[in-house]
């Protein structure tokens, strides 16, 4: 006979008055988790009581129950209720749901409380989202939502942010394939298309770390912190249509401009406005650039303007500026602490005395009129303006009209309102608006390095040397005599390595990042130094140089000899042309070498890198890993070699961070001895500068030896 299956009985549920309730010391609960009570009784009285309590009989000494019971499930609740009865906005007899349990029973008070704590399932993140999510549709405003769940605005955006990234992938992150922190980096834009496409490259490839995401997502858009957005302003570029990826879980720096169209139109726009006010000064013409390579201003006249004269407004304002700076900086000079508020005004004071110390330039009125200026934009997204430039073919006029001056016409010129000087007419400023795009190549094949790379390298390469040959008196002063020599003595009138006259090498072709290299910055600054020095008078400057000591003059004679030296690679004229012969750049290059063993150079110590921009990205696959695996060998060069060009690009930048690796062009070829050199002087130049025009004399079957890289 089947034995009968027992059915179970539920406990019953009635409400008792509260002040029949009293917290139970079986509470398995004992550390404090979740929100406050606080908030929860604050939730209670919006809301009621969502979850009854589980409640027992109290019984006496004999067994018996009393009217009064305990509460071992549910003590967190019972806590809200007894603080909202506290502060009188709940009846101490108000009636309060409860489930009541069997006094005595198998069952302990603790077990009841346990069980409910622990079979509890925590709510799973996704569904919490998707909760705000509906909430938002529902009408409510984010600050309503913080308020009902007590938390802070910034939680909310977070949770609908995460809630709005592609169900695809929402889908993916609730079946555990990927982690809330890989999620999170999605949501800093809200283009699924995107964020699917980059989930499938990183989930392939195995690099889908956070940060990878991110990069991925925001490798098309432009920093804020860019100088081209700082000029601009976030404001504008939004008013314009812009939009700004933001990521609201990490600290983005206000973000990313994602229409780079629209961000370099509106640059030039204001640069183009900028230039036009500029223009009214009457300058011959204005060239116009976010930026302008190292070296834009060589070979060109610069004019020596004089600082415009105070007004008597502007005087008494210094002054009295001054005065409170002096006074506030005397007063607080023991001091162990200044308050932050004089903190803060000595900094605004600082700022307005700046502003006052970099005041606009005045030149020669006859002198405008030859003349231009170039506008760009400075590291910190302000206009930077440089005036008074005289280009070559405007230096006949420009001479002949400093050495005649016209009283007349200078008397006759119209004077603006806030100076004594003469105002130029304008003239119609030709202005010009400049820019680069870098080319790209998708080959897989090993080529000959492209002939523009090869020459943007090498002039990292002239320019380092220069750096170095300047800090270097004592070879500075034997490549000087060398070529001397070779001019006076042996009538060879070969420029080689060393255009001494010195001429200025003019880096025709070079890499947007030149200018901000560490070599350029030490050119210039030391550039600067002598110059600040050094008399502008011709006789005065023989003088002050014959009264130098020797050190003193060493050292300038290393700066000037550096601006001669050549390193650059140029294709060979083979026709008989006016360019370069093939011979000429071999002993160029020759050399060059023998002048960085001379003075040390090491480009990896001079700052040079291996980037996407500079050469990564504008060779071919093959050459990529050829790098990557020189660098860190065959099984880093495995991890990459399934990527796309640009994805495999990113990476091979990523690995040879601090490597070390240098590109053929850039390294410190081994000197042969006299008898290999004997033997090579009538060998072909190498691949990588050959151009790749003529065929190797042996069919192709031997192959140049790779130069060992600077370490």
């Amino acid at each position: 006979m089947a034995k009968a299956v027992q059915k179970i009985k539920m406990s019953s549920s009635r409400d008792i008055p509260f002040h029949k309730l009293v917290l139970s010391q079986s509470n398995v609960r004992r550390t404090k988790a979740g929100i406050s009570i606080e908030d929860l009784a604050e939730d209670i009285a919006r809301r009621k009581l969502l979850q009854s309590l589980n409640v027992r009989p109290i019984v006496d000494a004999d067994g018996q129950e009393t009217d009064m019971f305990e509460v071992p499930a549910g003590g967190r609740r019972y806590r809200a209720l007894e603080l909202l009865v506290k502060q009188k906005r709940l009846a101490k007899t108000a009636p309060i749901p409860c489930i009541v349990g069997e006094a005595g029973g198998e069952i302990s008070a603790e077990e009841d409380s346990l069980a409910e704590n622990v079979h509890r399932v925590a709510l799973h993140p996704l569904d919490q989202f998707r909760a705000f999510h509906t909430l938002r549709e529902q009408k409510r405003s984010e600050e309503d939502i913080a308020a009902i769940f007590f938390v802070s605005v910034h939680v909310v955006k977070q949770r609908l942010r995460l809630a709005a990234v592609s169900p695809k992938l929402l889908d993916v992150y609730a079946d555990d394939g990927m982690s809330l922190e890989q999620l999170m980096a999605f949501s800093v834009t809200a283009d699924h298309v995107r964020q699917e496409q980059v989930w499938e490259n990183v989930n392939k490839s195995g690099y889908d770390e956070p940060y990878q995401i991110r990069r991925l997502l925001t490798e098309r858009a432009v920093r804020a912190s860019d100088k081209r957005a700082r000029f601009v302003g976030l404001a504008a570029y939004e008013a314009a249509g812009g939009n700004i990826l933001r990521d609201l879980f990490e600290e983005d720096g206000c973000g990313w401009l994602e229409d780079v169209a629209l961000l370099e139109r509106l640059v030039a726009e204001r640069l183009r406005t900028e230039a036009e006010t500029i223009a009214t000064e009457g300058w011959k013409w204005i060239e116009v650039a976010p930026s302008f390579p190292y070296g834009y201003d060589h070979g060109l006249r610069r004019l020596e303007g004089e600082p415009a004269d105070f007004t008597m407004e502007e005087q008494v304002s210094l002054d009295a500026l001054q005065a409170e700076y002096t006074a506030l900086q005397e007063k607080y000079e023991d001091a162990d602490e200044i308050p932050d508020e004089v903190d803060t005004r000595l900094g605004e004071l600082e700022q307005a005395l700046a502003a006052f110390e970099d005041r606009p330039h005045v030149f020669d009125a006859a002198a405008i009129p030859h003349a231009g200026a170039f506008v760009s934009i400075d590291t910190d997204g302000t206009v930077q303006v440089a005036r008074g430039y005289v280009r070559r073919e405007d230096e006949g006029a420009f001479v002949a009209a400093i050495a005649e001056p016209n009283p007349e016409a200078a008397a006759a010129a119209p004077r603006s309102e806030d100076s004594d000087q003469p105002a130029t007419p304008v003239q119609g400023s030709v202005i010009t608006m400049t820019g680069q795009v870098p080319p790209d190549e998708e080959d897989d094949a090993i080529r000959p390095l492209p002939d523009r790379l090869v020459i943007e390298l090498t002039a990292h390469r002239t320019l380092a040397l220069q750096d170095a040959v300047a800090a270097n008196p004592h070879v500075a002063m034997t490549t000087l005599l060398h070529k001397l020599c070779l001019d006076g003595f042996h009538r060879t009138y070969n420029p080689g390595c060393l255009e001494a006259g010195v001429r200025h090498v003019q880096l025709s072709i070079q890499a947007p990042e030149l200018k901000e290299s560490a070599s350029a910055k030490s050119i210039a600054a030391r550039h600067e130094g002598w110059r600040a020095d050094m008399p502008t008078d011709e006789a005065a400057l023989w003088d002050w140089l014959a009264a130098l000591d020797d050190a003193s003059r060493l050292a300038l004679l290393a700066h000037c000899v550096s601006f001669g030296v050549n390193a650059l690679f140029e294709k060979a004229d083979r026709h008989g042309g006016s360019g370069i012969t093939a011979h000429g750049l071999q002993r160029r290059l020759d050399q060059a070498d023998r002048l960085a063993r001379a003075v040390g150079l090491d480009m990896v110590e001079a700052g040079w890198r291996p980037t996407v921009d500079n050469y990564l990205g504008r060779v071919t696959k093959g050459r990529i890993l050829d790098a990557v695996r020189e660098a860190k060998g065959e099984s880093s060069a495995q991890l990459i070699d399934h990527l796309k060009k640009s994805e495999m690009a990113k990476e091979a930048e990523r690995l040879l961070e601090g490597a070390g690796w240098l590109p053929e062009p850039l390294r410190l070829a081994a000197l042969p001895s006299t008898s290999e050199a004997s033997e090579s002087a009538a060998e072909p130049l190498p691949e990588f500068l050959s151009g790749g025009d003529e065929e190797s004399t042996d069919g192709g079957k031997s192959e140049q030896p790779h130069a060992v890289a600077a370490e």
